[in-house]
């Protein structure tokens, strides 16, 4: 999929990348990461022209976050009819309520695979659509110069720093998955103890 999508962006250009992008965050497997990383190279061999690729994509990028915000904004009622009376349920929402902003920014380049699934969240959430826009859009755009700068700056090796990001997200997911379940044992713990000194009381 994401060679035969590197060759219509060549083919057609900044349209098509911002097509792309907005695929991408809507949560189609597209590789939008390993093609932005792509069209980065190409600006620097002159196939793509940098400025419209990349304000193109940055758009694509926050139109598609809007539409997996939105989704997860009107699903919010089906989901709070099944899982509103979850105690990891309600755990999980003040979790993100604490860390909205944080948890946004991050996962637009540090750890993407997050991404839709915080839309999603946000968009349930209640979190302000003005706060998730500034977030997302911060985000956004720092994913396009980081991933697509780097492609730009090692030009015809861009598949080796495509593949080392890939690794590094990946591990990055593993230490977010690590360190919530550090989290909620200590938590549990925690309520366990508090419920045990006041049962003795």
């Amino acid at each position: 999929m994401a060679d035969f999508l590197l060759t219509q962006v060549i083919n057609y250009g900044a349209p098509l990348f911002g097509l792309v992008l907005f695929l991408g965050a809507v949560g189609f497997p597209v590789g939008a990461s390993v093609i932005l990383i792509a069209a980065g190279a190409f600006s620097q061999q002159g196939i793509l022209n940098w400025l419209p690729t990349a304000i193109l994509g940055l758009a694509g990028a926050i139109i598609g976050d809007v539409l997996s915000f939105g989704i997860g904004f009107y699903a919010k009622d089906w989901v709070d009819k099944r899982f509103g009376n979850s105690k990891a349920w309600k755990s999980a929402e003040e979790s993100f309520a604490a860390r909205a902003g944080l948890a946004i920014y991050l996962t637009r380049f540090l750890i993407t695979a997050l991404a839709i699934p915080t839309n999603l969240i946000a968009g349930g959430s209640g979190i302000q659509f003005r706060r998730f826009l500034t977030y997302d859009s911060l985000g956004e755009f720092t994913w396009i110069i980081l991933y697509g700068g780097l492609g730009y700056f090692f030009g015809s090796q861009w598949e080796l720093v495509s593949a080392f990001l890939s690794n590094f997200g990946g591990l990055m997911v593993g230490v977010v998955i690590l360190v919530s379940g550090i989290a909620l044992a200590i938590r549990k713990l925690k309520s366990e103890s508090n419920q045990t000194l006041m049962q003795k009381n």
